[in-house]
């Protein structure tokens, strides 16, 4: 009977293949693609175009991390201001991660997506400190 209710171990959906993770992970590790948790950028560089939000769930940190900055870079984005994240933990002890922050463009930038270089911001402290 408790099969029929869905008790037992619960079963991980798999992970959506993200064709440009692998460009994202180098691009932030870089530096050339700062994720920072304030509204604007350390350096001189200003924000010319607001693309909206990106948000990314999964059962891994660093593949919801990773989503999220690579649905930025498919819109063109070169930079995430205001990312936050947050944590879910169910009963049965797994946890869900959820990240999400606001994707832009610098000013007098193309709209080809493609990032311009830059020192790593306050996402690296923030990456660090989940794991």
């Amino acid at each position: 009977m408790l099969f029929l209710l869905g008790a037992g171990s619960k079963q991980q959906k798999p992970a959506r293949k993200v064709e440009n993770l692998d460009r994202v992970r180098e691009l932030f590790n870089s530096g050339r693609f700062p994720v920072v948790t304030t509204q604007k950028l350390d350096d001189d560089r200003k924000i010319g175009k607001v693309l909206g939000l990106v948000a990314c769930r999964g059962f891994d940190s660093e593949d919801a991390f990773y989503g999220m900055a690579a649905r930025a870079v498919k819109q063109g984005a070169q930079a995430i201001i205001g990312y936050q994240e947050n944590i879910a933990f169910h009963p049965d002890g797994s946890k869900y991660f959820t990240c999400y922050g606001t994707a832009v463009q610098f000013e007098g930038s193309q709209t080809s997506g493609a990032p311009v270089s830059g020192g790593r911001q306050n996402a690296h402290q923030a990456l660090s400190a989940r794991a």
